[in-house]
């Protein structure tokens, strides 16, 4: 089990140019878990798909509806308190740290691209790059 985040979900779900890394990821480990959060950052960064980019609804709605059964239900509240500690530590956003926060709550490391959840918890987050080779 790891944590993703919506960019690693995109990735495999929309087949954009890191399509080929996030599938390794998936084939080493198909389970992935994350705050309910995801879903609506996900559904946003649809959206810029859509208004932006002409991606057509159904497409998009095609993109979901995968995005859902990769993750098959598997979505946990985190603590508040949890978030906001990580937070003000890290000067990460938020919403980042509910992946943090997930992660270090399961003991399982969160699979990202982002630089800067990289950098500030090195021990919980791992770069897709990493985690394909280890695996």
């Amino acid at each position: 089990m790891i944590i993703v985040d919506p960019s690693l979900i995109a990735c495999l779900a929309i087949r954009n140019e890191s399509a080929e890394l996030a599938g390794e990821v998936f084939a080493a480990e198909p389970i992935w878990v994350a705050p309910v959060l995801w879903r609506s950052e996900f559904r946003q960064a649809l959206v810029k798909y859509v208004q932006r980019d002409g991606m057509k609804l159904d497409e998009a709605m095609r993109v979901l509806q995968l995005a859902e059964e990769i993750m098959g239900g598997r979505e946990y509240q985190v603590s508040s308190e949890r978030v906001l500690e990580l937070a003000a530590r890290s000067k990460c956003t938020g919403y980042d740290c509910e992946y943090v926060a997930l992660a270090q709550e399961l003991g399982v490391p969160l699979v990202t691209a982002d630089r800067q959840i990289l950098k500030a918890f090195p021990k919980t987050a791992v770069s897709l790059e990493k985690f394909a080779q280890k695996k």
